[in-house]
């Protein structure tokens, strides 16, 4: 079974990368998956999301694409074991030339989120045109969707890019709301599937759709990932504080 390359990709920071990386990555790890994270940007916020993993949670490999530091080996950072099914990589914001060819050099599918503001989506049209104008994605065969990010009830800023879509036959996979549990578990290195079902229906619910885009079968395997017990203190929080390097991401 070959390795499954998704490049979740947007030039503009904050459009919530992170959190369809990591999301993505803990579902299909909890489903025994061998899954790879491989963080392109230098603030490293996929990869300071894996540190915080519990030991016994569903193991996710780290690779490091960011530029190497002196005395370090970039290739070696990169590593992804032959084994890796679900190959997830979390680009840098602003991505283009050299490196964006050598993120969609890996790439089997891409996916683009997107914040709720008229420039994020401005940025994102123009980025989806350019990327389709290159024709690389058309003579590799890659499959590119949106996902609407952030989103609070009664928004209706997306209608102009689900118009752009609809022109030119793309998805927009689903539209992930602004919710507590994102946060939460972007500060605690569990994904949404892995925290309490009772509490994550509705964000469950919202993600299914990437993941069954990234790997159809993944409907049909119908895995129940397993739930991963919170440290006391960030279960008892009732305001949750996110990092800076997760802010941004």
């Amino acid at each position: 079974m070959r390795m499954n390359t998704t490049l979740v990709v947007n030039p503009k920071g904050g459009s919530g990368k992170t959190t369809v990386t990591t999301n993505l990555a803990s579902h299909f790890a909890a489903g025994a998956v061998p899954t790879t994270v491989m963080d392109y940007d230098p603030q490293g916020s996929s990869l300071n999301w894996l540190r915080l993993r519990a030991p016994h949670a569903p193991k996710i490999h780290a690779a490091n694409g960011a530029p190497a530091k002196a005395g370090q080996l970039r290739s070696i950072a990169m590593h992804v074991p032959p084994d890796t099914r679900q190959l997830i990589i979390d680009a840098p914001a602003g991505a283009s030339g050299l490196l964006l060819q050598e993120l969609l050099s890996r790439a089997d599918c891409i996916i683009i989120p997107v914040a709720p503001s008229a420039i994020d989506i401005h940025a994102t049209a123009n980025f989806i045109r350019d990327l389709l104008l290159s024709g690389r994605l058309r003579v590799r065969n890659i499959r590119l969707s949106v996902v609407a990010n952030r989103v609070r009830s009664s928004m209706p800023v997306y209608q102009p890019l689900e118009r752009f879509l609809t022109s030119l036959s793309l998805p927009l996979l689903t539209r992930l709301s602004d919710s507590d549990a994102f946060l939460k578990a972007a500060e605690t290195g569990v994904g949404i599937f892995e925290m309490d079902p009772l509490v994550t229906a509705a964000e469950r619910e919202q993600f299914m759709p990437i993941v069954t885009w990234v790997d159809p079968q993944a409907a049909r395997a119908a895995v129940t990932p397993r739930v991963i017990e919170l440290p006391r203190v960030a279960q008892a929080r009732s305001t949750i504080s996110v990092p800076a390097f997760l802010r941004r991401q």
